[in-house]
């Protein structure tokens, strides 16, 4: 059956919660990772090696990796969404937000809870946003982007970018450890679940598709 105008419009709300939400909690997840002081998620590494060599927070930091890397998506021509545009700032913000607020965690005994609690709110973060169809984040577009245009899997080119971009954030002096693997091993699982529990029915004239790839493909790990 086709989907009325007026079934769309009380959609949207509910998107647009989703997406906010989401990238909240993904900025809050992600603060929690560095104060668990155990290893960050590959784009974290390298926000923390930039960091680090220029004195600005994490948050910010992210902000202008992000806009950086949504300009690249000029010559791939990718689309960007609400939610493509949003994430550059609503991470960032959220991410200095959460980081002024948690204190590093001292200890194992406080450390795990940080990382289990950072990697799981991650997961529940990326269902949320994705599932919500406003567009990947720019990160993302890049990986489906240059997965169109060279024609590899999305799985090996997100490996490829992912492996670069921690090689040069731990040069800098980003955090590598073992919650970088264990990050690696459960995001895609959980992101997959929980993208399936929020996610929001698509219109059946695409009005809600994600631009530059579908969800599923956007969430693929290594």
């Amino acid at each position: 059956m086709p989907t009325t105008p007026a079934l769309r419009g009380r959609r949207l709300p509910r998107r647009l919660v989703q997406l906010y939400a989401g990238l909240t909690l993904y900025g809050v997840s992600a603060a929690l990772l560095v104060r668990g002081g155990l290893g960050l998620e590959p784009w974290g590494v390298l926000h923390q090696g930039l960091s680090e060599l220029t004195g600005l927070t994490m948050g910010v930091v992210s902000i202008v990796v992000g806009a950086v890397v949504l300009l690249l998506w000029i010559p791939i021509r990718q689309r960007p969404g609400l939610g493509t545009v949003s994430n550059v700032f609503v991470v960032g913000i959220a991410m200095d937000a959460a980081l002024a607020l948690v204190p590093d965690g001292r200890g194992l005994a406080v450390q795990i809870p940080l990382l289990v609690a950072g990697i799981v709110l991650n997961g529940v973060a990326t269902g949320l946003y994705i599932a919500a169809r406003f567009g990947p984040g720019p990160r993302d577009g890049l990986m489906t982007g240059l997965h169109r245009l060279t024609g590899r899997s999305v799985r090996l080119v997100r490996t490829g970018i992912e492996v670069a971009v921690v090689a040069t954030g731990f040069a800098l002096g980003g955090s590598v450890g073992v919650g970088t693997i264990a990050y690696a091993l459960a995001i895609g699982p959980l992101a997959q679940l929980f993208l399936r529990v929020f996610v929001v029915p698509s219109t059946d004239d695409g009005g809600t598709a994600v631009a530059g790839g579908s969800p599923e493909g956007a969430i693929l790990r290594p």
